[in-house]
């Protein structure tokens, strides 16, 4: 071998741990990322990044470990967080990352009153068997945050294993912003989607079971499937341009998001149009990515008014998917 260093074999499928007792064997004595990885964004693709190449120096599964609900939610005592990712879709995007797995540790108050010391021992150490550990530049964990990367550092020293923290990644131009959820979540709460595209690495995109509605698209002759998304769910009303993916099949389409104020400006709804479908979608996931806005949503003075309006939307959705 003249001395070469041969990676480790990944691991022949994603491992999804849940609450496990302990490291599962594929991922026994890895390097693990560990944070919240709301978005799966491109602060935590460095982070992930550093994990698999320390990962392959160390001859190790690379692993995140990450945790359910958020923080916030377990504190507030339900979900106020606008989540960028559901948990399958923050697995997927980790497992596109590269990594060999992942472990979700259920948020309660055992976990949340664990004193950052204990976390290291008790998590780290005894649970997990961690070999190393990447965390971000604004890595706090323990009892009222009361662990830092340095706190890390040096625990990790006391208890041999390794931590690298990895710095605040920059968005690229002149004076923006570091990436983060936060900035992810304020651009769709104005409804630009490209923006949080380039801080994401990948269009924003949801998950839902289609539900019946009130078939009005359908007497238009625009028939939709509507998903509810979670209350705290605060992309900007309006349309946008749309790729969707159900049932292993892709589709372009166009969606409206809000509370169809010409018909009965009700609770929050997204209704997506596919383009080239014909059949039943009740009772089905689907994945939407979003790919452009289009308009702000608007109250029309009747239904002819608004199908006049949803051709011409289809015409831009269109247009905006280069189609």
């Amino acid at each position: 071998m003249n001395g070469s260093f041969v990676p480790p074999a990944r691991a022949e499928k994603f491992v999804v741990a849940i609450d496990p007792p302990a490291a599962p064997s594929q991922l026994a004595k890895g390097v693990y990322a560990i944070g919240n990885f709301d978005g799966a964004h491109l602060g935590h693709a460095a982070v992930i990044a550093r994990s698999k190449k320390l990962a392959a120096e160390l001859g190790a599964p690379a692993a995140a470990l990450t945790f359910e609900p958020h923080p916030a939610d377990f504190f507030a005592g339900q979900p106020v967080v606008f989540r960028l990712t559901s948990q399958p879709i923050k697995a997927r995007a980790l497992e596109d990352l590269g990594l060999d797995g992942i472990v979700v540790l259920s948020f309660d108050g055992e976990l949340a009153g664990l004193t950052a010391e204990e976390f290291v021992r008790k998590i780290l150490v005894e649970r997990l068997d961690v070999r190393a550990v990447v965390v971000g530049w604004d890595f706090h964990f323990g009892k009222a945050r009361g662990g830092s990367p340095r706190f890390l550092v040096e625990a990790g020293a006391r208890h041999g294993f390794r931590v690298e923290v990895i710095e605040k990644v920059e968005a690229g131009s002149a004076g923006a912003p570091a990436i983060s959820s936060t900035a992810i979540r304020r651009a769709l709460e104005s409804g630009d989607v490209k923006a949080a595209a380039k801080l994401l690495g990948r269009p924003y995109t949801i998950e839902g079971v289609v539900t019946a509605g009130q078939k009005l698209g359908r007497t238009l002759g625009i028939p939709t499937a509507n998903i509810a998304l979670p209350p705290t769910n605060r992309l900007a009303h309006g349309i946008y341009a749309v790729r969707v993916s159900v049932e292993g099949k892709c589709f372009d389409g166009v969606a409206s998001f809000g509370t169809r104020p010409t018909v009965d400006n009700g609770a929050p709804l997204l209704e997506v149009f596919l383009f080239d479908f014909s059949g039943d979608l009740y009772g089905k996931t689907m994945e939407v990515a979003f790919e452009a806005y289009l308009r702000p949503e608007l109250k029309f003075e009747g239904l002819e008014a608004l199908k006049a309006q949803m051709e011409d939307d289809v015409v831009k959705a269109k247009a905006a998917l280069g189609r």
